[in-house]
């Protein structure tokens, strides 16, 4: 099993950056796929971005696609979401999740969840 926490969100201006953080529990994190997830009231929850586990090969929403860079420290248990050129069609609540798949990039293929940290972007 896997524990997840986000950290890192905040309030910024559009244009601005943030790097949001997930950190897992367990000595097996590098087994796991992990993906970013993101959900605004009323809406189902968005992907965002995947790094695969072993040889990692990534993946974007076109949304982000060029802005945002999803990247992984197995030894230190955290990946990664640094996202650039913000704007306020950003703003959401982002979650960290592990899956077991080799690439995942649906939110039914994740098994793991952290609590979700906010992001909100100015205008």
């Amino acid at each position: 099993q896997v524990q997840l926490l986000e950290s890192g969100g905040g309030l910024v201006q559009a244009g601005g950056s943030l790097r949001l953080s997930c950190a897992g529990s367990g000595s097996t994190f590098s087994s796991y796929t992990m993906g970013w997830f993101r959900q605004t009231p009323g809406k189902e929850r968005e992907f965002v971005a995947v790094i695969s586990r072993g040889a990692p090969v990534t993946g974007y929403a076109d949304s982000v696609k060029g802005r945002f860079s999803v990247s992984r420290d197995n030894v230190g248990n955290t990946v990664y979401l640094q996202m650039n050129t913000l704007r306020p069609e950003d703003t959401a609540v982002y979650y960290c999740a592990a899956s077991t798949l080799r690439y995942a990039a649906r939110w039914s293929e994740y098994i793991y969840w952290g609590q979700g940290t906010q992001v909100t972007v100015s205008s």
